[in-house]
């Protein structure tokens, strides 16, 4: 069966460190502040301070807040949609046009499919445990939903998070980079597409072994009564000789 198989559990961990990149994107800033789809480095720096923006699914933060000597960062609320441009516009000074800005204000709203592709990604992991044939069949579908709620939010992510990062290096006043967030998401996207391969591949191969093992088995010397030198020890009758066939004995 397809769930005992060593290369069908090679999907199924696919799937399921899948699940777990696309967590790690979804809880980033300002679910956790340190994890960042985007983050920029600001040029406040000190000797105590190293200010930064980490842009993540559902808002941002910003790390080491000064004047304070102590460590204080900043995290807004979480939100499904939120404005980048006009955040760093506020901080450094970065100028976007307003069509820039709106398309990329808008653009936030798409990155609600960050959750729901990791629900997805699990839910496929779970089908692909267990059930056999069906169990895997179910669990490829899934993934496959999975992969392309990714590859579709991950091209999100790169266009609008592109915008704010091409914007601010071009200014010159901070340095802006993709981080934790954004190759997490590339790599599950990876191991979503392998994953949903070969779970589906060790399921079609276990439905042909299935019916090769039901309608194909192929009949073998002991299934015939027959051994390898030919010999029938089934029939007791053996065959007249010539002399007592024509009546000469």
């Amino acid at each position: 069966m397809a769930r005992t198989s060593p290369l069908h559990w090679v999907g199924v961990i696919f799937l399921f460190i899948a699940s777990i990149l696309l967590l790690v994107t979804t809880i980033s800033a300002p679910v956790v502040k340190d994890i960042a789809i985007l983050k920029v480095m600001l040029t406040n720096k000190t000797d105590i301070r190293n200010s930064s923006v980490t842009f993540g699914t559902f808002g941002h933060c910003i790390l080491d807040v000064p004047p304070n000597e102590t460590d204080q960062d900043l995290c807004f609320p979480k939100h499904i949609g939120y404005k980048p441009a006009d955040i760093m516009s506020a901080v450094d000074g970065t100028e976007f046009s307003r069509a820039a800005a709106d398309t990329v204000d808008g653009l936030t709203h798409a990155m609600i499919l960050h959750p729901i592709a990791c629900a997805l990604a699990f839910i496929a992991f779970a089908f692909s445990c267990g059930a056999g044939v069906v169990g895997s069949l179910l669990g490829a579908f899934v993934a496959a939903l999975a992969w392309v709620l990714t590859l579709i939010v991950m091209a999100i992510d790169f266009s609008l998070f592109g915008v704010i990062k091409n914007h601010v290096n071009t200014h010159k006043v901070s340095h802006a980079y993709y981080s934790t967030g954004m190759w997490t998401i590339l790599a599950a996207m990876i191991l979503l597409f392998f994953g949903m391969f070969i779970v589906l591949f060790t399921c079609f191969s276990a439905r042909k072994a299935k019916k090769t093992g039901t309608y194909g088995h192929k009949k073998t010397s002991h299934d015939t009564g027959m051994y390898d030198n030919g010999a029938d020890y089934n029939t007791t009758t053996t065959r007249p000789t010539r002399k007592k066939r024509f009546g000469f004995i």
